[in-house]
């Protein structure tokens, strides 16, 4: 094919390869007589093709991105229009290559060499005339066979699989494939090697043409580019369609997406290197893993189950890090996960916070992962579709995945859907799910089931299985906005704002047992309202009040079913959305443990009221004891923390933060007790947890993992905190994020807190490895310096504390450690990358520490924080 190269162009998004008629018959019959090479496809691009696969169709793309495929395309120039193009960008004028006009030569050609000539497609009366025609004028063709199946057995794999071995074992070495496109070009695609044929042509209406069922245009239609006038004179009710609907916008996108010389496309992205296999087990936070697997349960408890044993049964293939948030489920989903589940990473949120919140706090202690696969927990995982998944995220570069959902009753799913507007509204509205073949235009779902037969892009799909590329993951953040619904739709919107595509894989297959939202009339409207609420987030005013009246249609007409009864009404008022349901947190006292939080301040006017919000409710309800130990402020630190009811607030002058521990301490009355830093954000699930494992026989001290907010930070610092985060050290010790826990127990090891600038290493090295914990619960968010020199101050600070508690034997020993740790850490260029960056950190850290004083404290993430709570 090498000496095609010079002569393609792409017309309308889609390939095309210039050629003169004896060129193309010799480089066909050529391949036909060849074994061991890829079997060739040829497909004639005209209009209707474009329409099927160029720029922005349902099948862009997809016949080059195939894993499974090894057919190798060649596309020939069909249709006046794209001869009339071709010329405008070569300046030279390349003949027409219709199938129709190539398909009777190559006849006459392959019954001169010998060659084995099949056919698939057409109707079994047309292909027995066929076949008199065949006898009568080429009585030395060898027919390997004709094969006239249906449509559904050509949405088949299994019965598809069979044809292909059918034609197989018949010796074919030339296949006429007439299924009318795009189905016959989706099935050369998949099923080509499996035929054993080395040339396939997608000759659409080839047999009918061949038997003389449907007869060419008169020479001087076909000379003036009229050949589509003509046939669709003859046959108006199955052409009308195709010439006149969808006609002017695929000549539309023929003028607007055309270019001479082809696209450079983008490098395939590096594979990152697997991660070492736990078959049956799934992987901890501390190590690496090919995906992280998030599931949001609710009540879910006789599901999750069923989700969990299929997603070990994939850790043959890849590893594993599966995290549970659980949105306070009342059924003990939560319990029953971390009982028989100990490998996975469970937590409650703190409330039922909705589908979107709950995606996010898993994310937060995602770990070490390239990819992120969101899950339903009433999900089932056919085995491989993991693995499948991911082939389908590299081999065509996509930003996300999806994969084919079953019903209970083993049937496909609609789970595809077009970008919500106000033709696609309006004809769900009217038409529902009637008429499945109607235009996309008129449809936001995809109800054609060939859709549901090939990988190909999509808009956007069900959010119930979703597998993400990490980088697009952090990117993006889940709009906690939509408590249920539509949240999916506004994912993958933004990820294809990023220039991401997202890929329906069919061969990755799951079972959706539906129905874990329950259905009622207020979830009904609720997913209407979300509904409109999305397309004004992205439309004029005028354009989304036309969109809501399109909905408010789509209930007028379904007013009289049980599950519809009051969406009409609220829908039509807009003062009633507020009572949907909605986001909720846990505050009730029967379940909650007491304890003390204590909170050292000095000069946070900027950030205590953040790091008091989320605590202000408990300690309100008298559920905790708050207590801000303002040392040395002379700003309005102690006048805004006094402003939030139940926090208690103590006012010292020296600026001491030691002092302001032993003040709460000396004042505080329950416990265990969480002592805070000021510019920290813990949670209230968070809270409860590490009170509630601080109990007699467990651990004596204790923290919550930490998140490392980094939005806006240098990327040197992005840098050395990612690798810090690889450091056994700071995963497991107590320093690591401003925050611990002491149970009474473990307080009775000092009598107060001495004067030292490292206090949490302080209360580290008081206890054994089996005597602290890091529990596994909702990280707090730690918001590390933005800039250099704030970076530098902090560790400068922080080495110096540590020099005052390490001699310098142990400070050389310590030091030695870590840079053993940070080698270890190195798992190619990017993190070799990351750790220099960290170890030059450390040294100027270091170095700088002995010629500081005082209290270096980091300004520069003390900002305002948009979306929270300042004053």
């Amino acid at each position: 094919m090498e000496n095609l190269r010079a002569n393609k162009v792409i017309l309308g998004g889609t390939p095309v390869d210039l050629m003169d008629p004896e060129p193309a018959l010799e480089l066909i019959l050529a391949r036909a007589g060849q074994q061991g090479m890829p079997p060739l496809g040829v497909a004639s691009v005209n209009l209707d093709h474009v329409h099927h696969f160029g720029a922005g169709a349902r099948w862009e793309g997809t016949l080059h991105a195939d894993p499974a495929s090894t057919v190798e395309w060649l596309y020939l120039l069909d249709g006046a229009p794209l001869v009339a193009q071709s010329q405008r960008l070569t300046g030279n004028r390349w003949p027409r290559l219709a199938g129709s006009d190539l398909a009777s030569p190559l006849l006459e050609r392959a019954e001169q060499l010998g060659l084995r000539v099949g056919f698939l497609g057409g109707s079994t009366e047309n292909q027995r005339l066929l076949a008199q025609k065949i006898a009568a004028e080429h009585p030395r063709l060898r027919v390997s066979g004709m094969w006239s199946p249906g449509r559904e057995e050509l949405a088949s794999v299994s019965d598809s699989g069979r044809i292909a071995a059918d034609i197989a074992a018949a010796g074919t070495q030339i296949l006429y494939v007439g299924l009318g496109k795009p189905r016959q070009e989706l099935w050369i695609d998949h099923y080509a090697a499996l035929t054993g044929a080395a040339v396939l042509l997608a000759f659409g209406a080839a047999v009918d043409f061949l038997a003389g069922r449907v007869h060419r245009a008169p020479q001087w239609a076909s000379s003036h580019g009229l050949e589509w006038g003509y046939r669709l004179a003859l046959e108006p009710k199955r052409l009308a369609g195709r010439y006149l609907i969808d006609g002017p916008p695929a000549y539309l996108k023929l003028r607007t997406a055309s270019c001479a010389v082809p696209p450079v496309l983008a490098e395939s992205l590096p594979s990152a290197a697997p991660a070492p296999r736990t078959p049956g087990r799934f992987t901890g936070p501390e190590r690496s893993a090919d995906a992280v697997v998030i599931v949001v349960t609710y009540n879910s408890r006789g599901a999750i189950g069923t989700l969990l044993e299929s997603l070990r049964a994939e850790t043959v293939d890849l590893t594993l890090r599966v995290v549970v948030a659980d949105n306070s489920s009342g059924d003990g989903t939560l319990d029953e996960v971390r009982r028989r589940h100990p490998d996975v990473i469970a937590f409650g949120t703190g409330g039922n916070l909705g589908y979107s919140a709950g995606i996010n706090a898993a994310m937060r202690r995602a770990g070490d992962a390239a990819t992120v696969v969101v899950l339903n927990p009433d999900l089932t995982l056919e085995r491989g579709s993991l693995l499948t998944m991911m082939g389908r995220l590299r081999s065509s570069r996509a930003g996300a995945v999806v994969p084919r959902l079953l019903n209970g009753r083993g049937e496909t799913s609609t789970s595809l859907y077009r970008e919500p507007g106000i033709t696609t509204a309006l004809g769900d509205a009217v038409l529902g799910s009637r008429i499945p073949n109607r235009p996309g235009w008129l449809a936001g779902t995809d109800l054609n089931p060939e859709s549901y037969a090939h990988p190909h892009p999509v808009q956007w799909a069900t959010g119930a299985a979703l597998m993400i590329r990490r980088n697009l993951a952090d990117a993006i953040p889940w709009d906690e906005s939509y408590f249920l619904y539509s949240e999916e739709t506004d994912f993958l919107r933004s990820l294809r704002t990023l220039g991401a595509t997202v890929w329906y894989e069919p061969a990755a297959v799951m079972t959706h047992a539906g129905g874990g939202s329950g259905t009622s009339p207020s979830l009904t409207a609720l997913l209407s309202v979300n509904r409109v609420r999305y397309v004004r987030k992205y439309h004029s005013p005028a354009y989304a009040a036309v969109f809501h009246g399109a909905v408010i249609l789509s209930e007028l007409l379904r007013c009289w079913k049980a599950d519809h009864r009051g969406a009409l009404r609220t829908l039509l008022n807009e003062e009633s959305w507020a009572a949907l349901p909605g986001p909720t947190t846990d505050t009730g006292p029967a379940d909650f443990p007491g304890g003390s939080v204590i909170i050292p301040a000095h000069n946070e006017s900027r950030v205590i009221a953040r790091t008091l919000t989320p605590l202000a409710s408990l300690a309100a309800a008298g559920q905790i004891e708050v207590i801000v130990a303002c040392n040395g402020c002379d700003d309005d630190t102690s006048g805004i923390a006094r402003s939030f009811e139940g926090v208690t607030v103590l006012t010292l002058d020296q600026a001491s933060k030691t002092a302001a521990l032993n003040a709460g301490d000396s004042i505080a009355t329950r416990w265990p007790r969480l002592y805070l830093d000021a510019d920290v954000q813990i949670s209230p699930s968070a809270v409860r947890e590490v009170f509630a494992a601080l109990v007699p026989g467990g651990p004596l001290a204790a923290r919550p993992p930490v998140h490392y907010d980094l939005e806006g930070a240098h990327p040197f610092i992005h840098s050395y905190y990612r690798t810090r985060l690889r450091l056994p050290s700071a995963r497991q010790a107590l320093w690591a994020g401003g925050v611990y826990a002491l149970s009474e127990q473990g307080h009775a090891r000092f009598d107060e807190f001495p004067d030292l600038t490292a206090d949490d290493l302080f209360i580290d090295r008081l206890f054994t490895p089996e005597e602290k914990a890091v529990l596994n619960v909702e990280p707090v968010v730690f918001r590390p310096p933005r800039t250099l020199a704030a970076q530098l101050a902090v560790l400068h600070r922080v080495y110096r504390g540590n020099a005052e508690q390490n001699g310098p034997r142990r400070q050389h020993s310590t030091a030695r450690t870590t840079l053993g740790e940070v080698v270890r850490s190195v798992r190619g260029p990017l993190s070799a990358v990351n750790a220099a960056i960290y170890l030059a950190f450390a040294v100027a850290g270091r170095q700088g520490a002995a010629g500081f004083g005082g209290w270096e404290r980091d300004e520069s993430s003390r900002g305002t924080v948009p979306g929270e709570p300042n004053q």
